[in-house]
């Protein structure tokens, strides 16, 4: 785990690279596996997360309170992992902005 001035210094080095050898980052293909090559947001999970909610609901409206806590476990972690690949997305995003331009 980097420090937060570790993060904007590698974040600098990258735009740097970026700039100064595009060629070689498109080689590269931008590097970060962890989120969706396509670029949208984790829309499925966050419907998948609204879904077990709503099961987690009716279960323990029937009174299956053992499956609807599982339920509703599962769909906090589901809602978490959306959450961080949304995160995670707008972080390279913002890396990805090109750098501003001083022409004075």
């Amino acid at each position: 785990m980097l420090s937060k001035e570790d993060s904007r210094r590698l974040a600098q080095l990258e735009r740097q690279l970026r700039r100064d050898d595009p060629d070689f980052c498109a080689r590269m293909g931008g590097g970060n596996f962890s989120v969706s090559p396509t670029g949208f947001p984790p829309l499925p999970l966050f419907i998948l997360s609204a879904l077990v909610t709503t099961v987690a609901i009716v279960l323990a409206v029937v009174g299956w309170w053992i499956v609807a806590s599982i339920a509703t476990v599962w769909a906090a972690v589901t809602t978490g992992a959306a959450a961080h690949r949304l995160r995670r997305r707008r972080e390279v995003r913002s890396w990805q902005r090109p750098a501003p331009r001083s022409d004075g």
